[in-house]
This record gives structure tokens, sequence and C-alpha cells, in this order.
């Protein structure tokens, strides 16, 4: 009978594992986006743009086991809402693995991402356990690096399994991904929560949460801004496959050109960290909003000139340069949004995330269902989203400023 560990694990091997397990939504996304035209085919949808679904369906699911895994694992554990998760989370990939029809394989995506939600709440939960302050920024550091790697390396990894085997074996290798950190986990993690740290499990927790970020207008703002920037994101990412191997016929370069536009969010991150002490949080999430906006512009613009469908290298660069103040305001809005709730800040940022990858979801799926073959909604969805997202900040900061002044 196997026994749980109970000596901390040392931290070079805590950091790696925790890494791993964070990256298994990035790596259960990306890995697939190659193989989109494939499974479109085999499973005979109507629908060219019926293959964006196997994405959304894994934010989907996410977004549904944020809200859930949260609460359980502050109430029951960590261990135990990390091992329930990997079992959906497997269940999940089995699934996709033995689908023959469209629906069952967004069945099997729905389960992938509820199940991997519980490794990216309950990851963050244990790194808070154990660290703190300085150490916890050094900790989350290196666990970002890992994020920006996995969008790089994740598609040409998908890419040479289709050189050689079915998209099917895609499925299996992130089972045996899942498979491999769930042992590694099983086998060396210690539980990092008390018994005596764990309230009873109640939904009054998560709807009192809700209720304060909802009642909270420069919150609720920063959220509904971070909103559109992460909406036209899960847009993109929807649609890359098409946009890449099928609209400018790129074929076995896709996963090339993927990674490069994800090191400008990986640049970004980096950047924000060096720049933050000097500039603040607050006037580098505008900068970067106007950014957004004048580079959607001069995309919007030349689109219109080129008839919908501007020259490959004008796209690729200008998503590169949208791509930089995106990978800055994905770290500062969350930040913001957070900051007025410190008393119950991991319930808190549960509930902004679902909230945040929920809408976000609405708006991706209205910009990449909408593809026609030109450029024209993407384009425009990008300058809508940046209008819109800077409006929202706009209030917020208002909002905000309004409550500064009040408690000086």
């Amino acid at each position: 009978m196997f026994r749980s560990p109970t000596q901390a694990t040392p931290h070079a091997e805590f950091v790696t594992v925790m890494a791993f397990m964070m990256a298994l939504v990035a790596m259960s996304t990306d890995i697939m986006l190659p193989a989109l035209g494939h499974i479109n085919q085999d499973l005979s949808t109507s629908q060219p743009n019926d293959r964006q679904l196997v994405i959304v369906m894994l934010f989907f699911g996410m977004a549904c086991g944020q809200i859930l895994w949260g609460p359980l694992s502050d109430s029951f554990g960590r261990r135990p809402a990390i091992h329930s998760g990997s079992v959906v989370f497997m269940a999940g990939c089995l699934i996709s693995i033995l689908s023959q029809s469209m629906e069952m394989m967004l069945f099997g995506r729905f389960c992938q991402g509820l199940g991997a939600a519980s490794a990216r709440v309950v990851t963050m939960a244990m790194i808070r356990d154990r660290f703190s302050g300085e150490q916890m920024a050094r900790v989350l550091s290196v666990i970002m690096s890992a994020f920006i790697l996995i969008p790089m390396l994740a598609p040409a990894i998908g890419q040479a399994i289709l050189w050689t085997s079915t998209w099917r074996m895609i499925f299996v290798a992130i089972l045996v991904y899942g498979l491999g950190i769930q042992v590694w986990f099983f086998l060396r993690q210690p539980e990092t929560l008390s018994i005596d740290q764990r309230p009873p499990f109640t939904f009054r927790t998560v709807r009192d949460a809700f209720m304060a970020i909802c009642r909270h207008h420069a919150t609720s703002l920063y959220t509904l801004s971070a909103v559109f920037v992460f909406g036209f994101f899960v847009g993109y990412l929807s649609f890359s496959q098409q946009l890449f191997q099928e609209f400018y016929t790129t074929g076995d370069r896709f996963a090339l050109y993927f990674a490069v536009l994800a090191l400008s969010i990986g640049i970004a991150m980096f950047a924000n960290s060096l720049l933050l002490s000097r500039y603040g949080m607050h006037r580098l999430s505008l900068a970067g909003l106007i950014a957004l906006i004048a580079v959607a512009a001069i995309f919007l613009t030349l689109t219109i000139l080129y008839g919908g469908k501007p020259p490959f290298e004008i796209t690729f660069g200008l998503l590169f340069a949208y791509f930089l103040p995106t990978g800055i305001l994905f770290i500062n809005m969350n930040t913001l949004a957070l900051e007025p709730h410190g008393r119950i800040a991991g319930m808190a940022s549960t509930v902004i995330n679902t909230l945040v990858t929920l809408g976000a979801l609405i708006i991706g799926v209205a910009i990449a269902q909408t593809f026609n073959a030109t450029l024209y909604p993407f384009a425009t969805g990008s300058l809508v989203c940046s209008i819109l997202s800077l409006g929202a900040y706009y209030l917020a900061s208002r909002q905000f400023q309004k409550l500064s002044d009040q408690t000086d």
C-alpha cells in the first residue's frame, strides 16, 4: 500500500514538478494545433470552422474547473484535488482517442479542460502554501519560463507526431505527459495544507467572493478589460491553424511561426518584470493598450487596402507587434483586478480567472467563427477588442483613483 510522502521535496524538484503541472493546459492546447485540419476531416464535420471548437471546449472545461477545484482543495487538501483532477483529465484523453464523432471529441476536450484546471489552480495554491514574498516571486518566474517554452515547443511536437502517425497519437502523448507528472507528484510531493487550516466546503465562500468582485467597480472593470484582451487571443488560438496552414499555406512551417509569436509574449513578460519598478502597473498597462489600438488600426487599414488578404510578412509582423503589449497586459490586468482583495486573494483569483476565461471564450468564438477566407473579421476584432479594453480600463482607473482619494 502506498503512503503519501511526508518530507518536503527539495526546492529544485518542487519548482520543476509545479512547472510541469502548470504547463498541462498549455501543452494540451498547443500540441493539438497542427492536427486540427486532420481532426476536422476525419470526423466529417460539415463546417471548416468547427475544428476551432476543439480548442474552445478545452478552455470552457478549464473555466468550469477553476471554480470547482479551488474551494475543494481548500477544504479537502491539495493532493486529493490534484489526483481527482488528473483522473478526469486522463478520462478526457481516452474519450478523445476513441472518438468517432466531433460531439464525442468535444466532450473529451471538455473533460480534459475540467481536469487540467486542478493542476493550474491547485498548483498556485501549493506555491502560496510553501513560499511568500520575493521567494514566491522567484518560483513564479521559473514557472512562467515554462509557460514561454511550452507554446514554442508543443506545436512542433504535434507536427512531428503527425509525420509518423495519426492525430490520435497526439492525445496519447498528452495522456502520457499527464500520467507521468501525476505519478511524479503522487510519489514525491507531500500535502502542503495541514488539516487544521482547512475550512469546511461551502458554496457560500464562492458566492461571497463572486459578489465582492461584482460589487467592486474597479475590479469588475479591470476584469472586463482583461476579457477583451484575452478574448482576441483565444480567437487567434482557435483559428491559428487555418490562418497559417490554409490561408497563407505555410505547411509544416506553422509550428515555427507559432513559436515566434509565442516568443513575443515571453519577451513582453520578461520586459514587464524589469519595467514595473520604474513605471508601475498603471502606466505600463495604459501604454500597452494604446499600443494595441495603434497596431490594430494599422492591421485593419492594411487588410482593407489589400482586399482582405495582406501579404504574410505584414500580417505576421503586425501580430508579433500586437502580442508584445498583450504579454504585459496578461500579467498586469489580473494583478490590478486582485489588488483590492488581499483578504480573499485566493478565492478572488479563482473567480476572476473564471470570469475572464468565460468572457474571453464568447469573444474568441465570435471572432474565430466569422472567419470567411478573409482577414476582415480578425482585423476588425483586434481593433474593437482593443478599444473596448481601453474604455473599460479607463473607467476602472477612475474608480480606483476615487477609492484611493477616499482612503487618504
